[in-house]
């Protein structure tokens, strides 16, 4: 399709309009913009980005909304650092014993990635030592590391919490929230954990029930990797971090003398002590390409007339996934209409509402983040050196990936028990004539999985809508259809070229939520309210510790 110019599209759209109007037909028109081939699937460091950055910018200047970037810009620079693998020299396990070799086949045995910029990425003969599920947990009364020294050794982790699999009657049930992942149960954790804890190396033990997809999607990657670019003495002690396959581990440790069935019954237990892999090591000798990839996350902000220091957040990423090889219909590009140009739209909408509106107290800052889709990195990047401070941040709201199958009865409630969030989004959906549905695979880790994470970390209250986290209970054709259209947008089109914009789009239910968003940040702009989060929560002890800047 052809592009309308920016300037005048964001000059129609911003067109006053009564509060709470969040028009599908704008959101249908940004949406397919984005999409189209002439934004080349809006990968970061690409043309496509450039053209999305100037789109962007030229939206919101139409808007009236005003630059909330680096020195009063509209951006804030992510410089990335992006990794691939090439053919291993060596890839090994050595059993020193026996002076025998079980060679690695990336992608099937193993697979492995890195972030250390670095030509070649070397592990020699570092011992294995298996940390069960690798958690440290002091609120809990949980340490699996017991003080066992990793430095130099290759850890090897279970996915997901201790009490994931547990049976109601042992002690660890309940425990880290049971189906319902915590932190301590993601994959990213126990990379970071290792690497706090200075190896040189961290394997996870594939599970698909407790990652929640199979072991095709995690060699999916390819080798490659992205992270943010970091000075040398805060770049990550692991060398190399990915999955050993099930079967693999099984049999190494078989091997060696131990169970892997009985160890994983061992590590839910408090007692669980780290077990060495008795002289087993591993040897790794692979060249890696890296690059930094310059790219820009964009910020724009209604200042607070009363309050402008304290912020109300709204977030949606803009990249996606970029060329790939072609689909049947011979597409390219992976340009993420739903996820997450569809955020991005509603974002403009809840902007132009606010426009529409009189002013706020409290400054509202519309945030539109690089990199999710290599691991939150434009938020992380944000997070890391935030414009605006943490502890003056009311809560962040985001939007990625909404349903596009028509009016809903429910909405879908992404990590339930966290924050007081959750209770404004029950009431003000009950003023739509809506109940709260929770998402129904909790133990996939949805609520770890998007930006507003990278804001939950450093203790500010958040609230996801995501679509695809459960069935929504649509006005026509109830949970069997809400389910239908989960399974078919996750099966086939997620992170692929068929997530395209279509004529069969029902942005009806899309168009609630974002208005419930809209009016949960429009009453925390007019108010002083301070929402927080709910005991048990990882992130309480975060914001309780900046509980004076809020007085």
């Amino acid at each position: 399709m052809t592009l309308r110019p920016a300037l005048l599209a964001a000059a129609i759209l911003a067109t006053p309009a009564a509060a709470q109007d969040i028009d599908a037909a704008n959101i249908t028109d940004t949406v397919r913009t984005l999409a189209s081939d002439q934004f080349q699937g809006r990968a970061p460091g690409t043309v496509g980005e450039e053209r999305t950055i100037g789109y962007l910018i030229g939206r919101l200047q139409a808007l009236g909304l005003e630059p909330a970037g680096t020195n009063g810009g509209w951006t804030q620079p992510v410089p990335l650092l992006h990794t691939a693998l090439g053919s291993p020299v060596k890839l090994q396990f050595e059993r020193a014993s026996h002076h025998n070799y079980q060679p690695l086949v990336q992608g099937t045995d193993i697979y492995v990635s890195t972030l250390q910029p670095n030509d070649v990425a070397k592990v020699a003969a570092a011992p294995l030592v298996f940390v069960g599920y690798g958690v440290s947990a002091p609120e809990r009364g949980w340490d699996d590391f017991k003080g066992a020294d990793l430095k130099g050794k290759v850890a090897v982790f279970l996915i997901n919490d201790p009490d994931f699999v547990a049976g109601v009657d042992e002690p660890v049930a309940g425990k880290f929230g049971g189906k319902t992942m915590t932190y301590y149960g993601r994959w990213t954790y126990k990379f970071e954990e290792a690497a706090r804890r200075g190896a040189v190396a961290a394997l996870i033990v594939h599970d698909t029930d407790g990652v929640g997809y199979g072991w095709n999607v995690v060699k999916s990657g390819g080798g490659e990797n992205y992270g943010l670019v970091v000075p040398p003495e805060k770049r990550t002690s692991l060398a190399l971090q990915g999955w050993i396959a099930h079967d693999v581990a099984d049999k190494l440790f078989g091997d060696v003398g131990l169970d892997l069935n009985q160890l994983r019954v061992a590590a839910r237990r408090s007692d669980f002590r780290p077990v060495d892999l008795r002289g087993v090591t591993l040897e790794a000798e692979i060249p890696v390409k890296h690059e930094v990839v310059q790219s820009q996350n964009v910020l724009a902000k209604i200042p607070g007339t009363k309050r402008p220091d304290e912020v109300v957040m709204y977030g949606a990423h803009w990249d996606a996934y970029g060329e790939g090889k072609p689909d049947e219909q011979g597409r390219i590009y992976r340009a993420g209409a739903n996820d997450d140009a569809l955020g991005v739209a509603g974002l403009f909408e809840i902007a132009r509402n606010f426009k529409a509106a009189s002013a706020p107290d409290r400054s509202i800052l519309f945030a539109f983040w690089t990199a999710e889709e290599r691991g939150l990195l434009g938020s992380e990047a944000y997070a890391q050196n935030p414009l605006y401070p943490p502890e003056k941040t009311v809560a962040n709201l985001g939007l990625d990936i909404l349903q596009t199958a028509g009016k809903a009865k429910d909405v879908i409630l992404v990590g339930k028990g966290q924050g007081s969030l959750e209770d404004d989004l029950a009431r003000l959906a009950a003023k739509q004539g809506r109940s709260v549905s929770v998402e129904s695979l909790p133990e996939r880790g949805l609520f770890y999985r998007a930006d507003h994470f990278s804001m939950a970390k450093r203790g500010v209250p958040v609230l996801l809508m995501m679509g695809i986290a459960g069935a929504s209970d649509l006005v026509n054709g109830g949970k069997a259809a809400g389910q239908k259209w989960v399974d078919d947008y996750t099966g086939k089109c997620y992170h692929q070229a068929c997530d395209a914009w279509g004529p069969k789009w029902n942005l009806d239910g899309a168009v609630q939520d974002i208005q419930v968003f809209y009016q949960i940040g429009d009453e925390l702009a007019r108010s002083g309210k301070w929402p927080g989060w709910k005991d048990g929560s990882e992130f309480k002890a975060i914001r309780d510790a900046s509980a004076a800047a809020r007085k």
